[in-house]
């Protein structure tokens, strides 16, 4: 894996670690071993700053140039390829460009072993964790033990927040990929074949892991803004404990429960106004909902992925850019019938969630290369509270809230109506009206317990976090990501909708990982 660190300053993320942020378009100018970069704290956060940056940029310099990966998918970064994977196969999305982007095997559920997007994923996962590994080699206590003792336990939660991020990245794999290679900090740094994991043994891991790290991170609200807290391990157990059936065989919701409580009673509060979770000032939400972003600035962390594709993908026909953040939209990301249907209107003015882009748009899509077929919606802008923004050559500084409140709300909910033990149904409900609350602006979208089903919550978990990268594994969780059971247009590439195989629960292992190492196996169907 990698044996030297190419340069200290390599990515700065915001505020966070200032001083790195200045030369973001400037070429590297230090390359060094590992042996002369770990001599200071200092140097340790600026490494620990390209972890985080690993989930937000593609590269080291302004636009994602020099390149942290030579594939040009991979060069857009880890978010963007996250959502192309998480959201284009679903009802939620349905993509203009999709022939010149490799996304048409993507959007209509059919890709294979060699497919563009899914190596971008696999290999950016590997990445991050690679780096996390390195990092975590050179911050055991042999490591660190000329440090002053303040120095050394400032240390151990850099590794604590290093090992959050390799686990972060190991969910997704679990997610995405199922059985996948499996490489830590203790394996040897020269080439070698990493072992195959099994999902239920990497769920064991992660789940580990996060516990042995839950009482070294920062308690929650105390860590700088960006880096994680033991609210962000809480919320990382608590998502894989509800799809622990989909993972390993067996339910946890019982232990969900408990990890959603520990966030609930921590101090996070809902926003009041949710159009501020993912405008540019959303930076200013960590103390009342936002758990743990990954951070995006027009002038320090520069990608043309990320929340610049989110930001500017949706904006389309007779929309005013401006009127958004930006100087441009790039009519990519619009939505199906099926998503538009999960709201009273399509106005906003009942449900505020739902204000669908209407003008000259057709509801139904025919030909999902036309970019005026398909209601958009505005879920991310680059305007900050007072409408006022920022932008340079089209980028943005919104974050991308990867964990939130709302979230946390609803996985409660529903382990809870799932019978997890600990649980209870007028908590669940009473969390669940306090979204509609915001939502409507008043109590007329309130349910009664009857109605907090599981059907009722798919929806409901629709409406509040779409295109937050939750939408493919919901689906998989209920039975309704393949098969028949549910269809929306253009699933399994037919524009009523048709059943697909099962095998695209899970996305292949890519063919070249596949032929370089003797240890994978390929999964049932591809």
């Amino acid at each position: 894996m990698m044996n030297t660190i190419k340069i200290l300053c390599l990515i700065g993320l915001l505020g966070l670690f200032g001083s790195c942020v200045s030369q973001l378009d400037q070429l590297p100018t230090v390359e060094t071993t590992s042996e002369s970069v770990y001599t200071s704290v200092e140097n340790y956060k600026s490494v620990l700053a390209k972890l985080y940056a690993s989930y937000a940029v593609g590269g080291n310099e302004k636009g994602d140039g020099n390149a942290d990966m030579a594939s040009p998918t991979a060069a857009y970064g880890y978010l963007r390829s996250y959502f192309n994977l998480q959201e284009i196969p679903t009802d939620e999305v349905i993509y203009t460009w999709a022939g010149g982007d490799n996304l048409v095997d993507i959007q209509y559920m059919r890709w294979g072993a060699s497919d563009t997007w899914v190596s971008s994923m696999y290999y950016r996962i590997y990445y991050t964790i690679a780096i996390c590994n390195e990092f975590l080699r050179n911050a055991g206590d042999d490591k660190i033990a000329g440090f002053s003792e303040a120095e050394q336990q400032e240390i151990r939660v850099f590794a604590a927040e290093a090992r959050f991020l390799r686990t972060l990245a190991y969910s997704h794999a679990m997610d995405l990929f199922g059985h996948v290679p499996f490489v830590t900090e203790n394996d040897q740094v020269s080439a070698f074949f990493p072992p195959r994991i099994t999902r239920a043994e990497l769920f064991d891991y992660v789940e580990t892991e996060l516990k042995a790290i839950e009482t070294i991170l920062p308690e929650p609200f105390a860590n700088e803004y960006g880096r994680a807290s033991r609210a962000a391990a809480w919320t990382l157990l608590a998502k894989n404990y509800l799809n622990a059936s989909v993972y390993t065989g067996t339910e946890r919701n019982a232990d969900c429960i408990t990890y959603c409580n520990k966030v609930i009673g921590s101090g996070f509060a809902l926003e009041a106004d949710y159009g501020k979770l993912f405008n540019a000032d959303n930076d200013r939400r960590t103390q009342n909902e936002i758990i743990f972003p990954i951070q995006s600035d027009a002038a320090k962390t520069t990608t043309w992925g990320g929340m610049t594709y989110l930001v500017n993908g949706p904006i389309l026909g007779s929309m005013n850019s401006p009127d958004y953040g930006v100087t441009s939209g790039w009519q990519s990301i619009r939505t199906l019938r099926e998503f538009v249907a999960l709201f009273p209107d399509t106005t906003g003015e009942v449900d505020r969630r739902g204000a669908f882009w209407t003008d000259g748009q057709t509801l139904d899509v025919d030909d999902p290369s036309s970019s005026s077929q398909g209601y958009t919606i505005v879920k991310y802008t680059n305007l900050n509270d007072d409408g006022s923004y920022t932008t340079d050559d089209g980028l943005v500084n919104t974050d991308f809230p990867l964990f939130r409140l709302a979230d946390v709300y609803l996985m409660y909910a529903e382990a809870t109506v799932r019978g997890g033990a600990g649980g209870d149904a007028a908590t669940a409900l009473g969390y669940v009206n306090q979204l509609r609350e915001r939502a409507y602006g008043n109590t007329g979208g309130n349910i009664g317990a009857a109605a907090l089903t599981l059907d009722f919550l798919l929806a409901e978990r629709g409406r509040e976090l779409f295109w937050e990268c939750v939408r493919r594994t919901d689906l998989i969780r209920f039975g309704r990501f393949t098969g028949d059971d549910y269809l929306w247009q253009w699933k399994g590439g037919t524009v009523e909708g048709s059943a697909t195989d099962a095998r695209f629960d899970l996305y292949p292992i890519p063919a070249t990982d596949l032929a370089a190492n003797p240890n994978l196996i390929q999964h049932t169907g591809y």
